[in-house]
């Protein structure tokens, strides 16, 4: 307990699945969370639940591919608390499923932007806020998909890998100024996202269920626990890092 006591968090896409678990996870740690999504309601469920059993938990409308809703989001979090110790860039989406000589350009771009143009913005900013104090964790929601090919996702597959090297780079850049950056690549984790991809098809579900060696879709919390690691003191030697979170799935 309290491994992120006294730490202030952001934590993007905080609204559902891997980020609600994360925020929720940080808070119990002892984190004081910035919760930015764009889904208004469900953020600020979160928030008002974290509030309810004591926390201190602030929601933000973000859309963060925009650069001025990130810096917003900044602004809000060092003139409410002070500092930032974490900054959790969690928010992603799939995108339209085509092989790539059929994509769109605009899916093309707008996943870009919402997965990797976000990552730079959020990892630009995060690192001037973090340089302000004694310096801080970054944590990027990469994707096996940044490690390996799927076919029919060109641009998710794209953005991923992308924000693996961006990782990289930024570790790199700060690593003697404080600020640690690594990412996460996660698997096939039982969030909206999944269900989006199989429309709650059981049949899908078993077909997606196979492709993992512990035979079983991950949990949001499974992977929260990798990033409250990465976010804590006991991390200190870990940075420039893509881990996969995926019951095995790259190891094949």
């Amino acid at each position: 307990m309290n491994e992120l006591k006294g730490k202030v968090a952001i934590v993007t896409g905080g609204s559902s699945g891997i980020g609600k678990a994360a925020a929720e996870l940080f808070a119990e740690e002892g984190a004081v969370v910035v919760i930015a999504d764009m889904c208004d309601a469900a953020g600020r469920a979160v928030t008002d639940g974290l509030a309810s059993r004591g926390h201190t938990a602030t929601f933000v409308h973000a859309d963060v591919s925009r650069e001025q809703d990130v810096q917003a989001m900044f602004t809000l979090a060092l003139s409410q608390y002070g500092r930032l110790d974490v900054l959790f860039n969690n928010a992603g989406i799939l995108g339209d499923q085509a092989p790539t000589a059929s994509a769109t350009a605009e899916n093309w771009d707008h996943v870009i932007a919402v997965n990797l143009r976000s990552v730079f913005l959020g990892v630009k900013y995060g690192i001037e806020a973090m340089l302000r104090g004694k310096g801080g964790s970054i944590i990027n929601t990469a994707s096996v998909a940044g490690l390996v090919g799927f076919g029919g996702f060109p641009a998710y597959c794209a953005s991923k890998g992308g924000v693996v090297q961006l990782t990289r780079a930024a570790a790199l850049e700060y690593a003697t100024q404080g600020v640690r950056v690594n990412c996460l690549c996660p698997g096939i984790i039982d969030t909206p996202m999944a269900l989006s991809f199989t429309h709650g098809n059981p049949d899908a579900v078993a077909a997606l269920t196979q492709t993992e060696p512990l035979g079983r879709l991950g949990r949001p919390e499974e992977v929260a626990e990798l990033a409250l690691f990465l976010a804590s003191d006991r991390s200190s030697f870990v940075t420039g890092a893509a881990i996969p979170v995926d019951g095995g799935f790259v190891a094949r």
